[in-house]
Order: structure tokens, then C-alpha cells, then sequence
């Protein structure tokens, strides 16, 4: 069974940095395309980051350059530093395959806030 637990979310204020983990577990995340999602109160679900199998990286919704997504094989691990960080970044952040999502874990909750 696939199961991802994040971590590393908190209170930051704005301009701050936060570094998030995704640990995975039943299955090889270097094998897929991997992406990080986040969910603000009151919205849907959206994309912020994909590696692929090769390493490419692709951003979304005004993330680039101040997020970078990246991925520990050996742990099996996916990572999402955030730098510069909006109060628009508060969320919970979530990990999950880029295509054909499986279950969702519980999220890791970002609030960016004076």
C-alpha cells in the first residue's frame, strides 16, 4: 500500500524559509513523476511542483524561484524548500504522483503570518 507522510510545516513569518519532507512508503518515487500540492482554507487543491523521473523540475501558481522541489533516492524522500515565503503560501502541502493521484496523507500546514 502507497502511503506518503509530510512533515516540516509551521508558523513562519513572511520572508522566512521552511523546508518540507514527504516520506514514502510501497513504492520508489524515483520511478514516477512526483509532485507537491497545497490546499488553502476555502479552496481546492492545487499544484505547486513536480520533479520527474530525470530530475526535471517544474513550477506553478507564482512559486518559481522562490520554491525548489527535490528528491533523496536512497530515502526515498521528496523535499520542498521554500524560501521568501507569501502569506498567499499558507496551506496545508501535500505529496502525491503527479498523474493518477493515490490516497492522500494528512499534509503538512504552512502559515505564513506576521
Amino acid at each position: 500500500q502507497v502511503q506518503f507522510v509530510e512533515s516540516g510545516g509551521g508558523l513562519v513569518q513572511p520572508g522566512g524559509s521552511l523546508r518540507l519532507s514527504c516520506a514514502a512508503s510501497g513504492t520508489i518515487i524515483s520511478d514516477y513523476v512526483m509532485a507537491w500540492y497545497r490546499q488553502a482554507p476555502g479552496k481546492q487543491r492545487e499544484l505547486v511542483a513536480q520533479i520527474t523521473r530525470s530530475s526535471e523540475t517544474h513550477y506553478w501558481n507564482s512559486v518559481e524561484g522562490r520554491f525548489t522541489i527535490s528528491r533523496d533516492n536512497a530515502a526515498n524522500t521528496l523535499y520542498l524548500q521554500m524560501n521568501d515565503l507569501k502569506p498567499e503560501d499558507t496551506a496545508v502541502y501535500f505529496c502525491n504522483f503527479r498523474w493518477a493521484n493515490v490516497e492522500w496523507g494528512q499534509g503538512t500546514h504552512v502559515t505564513v503570518s506576521s
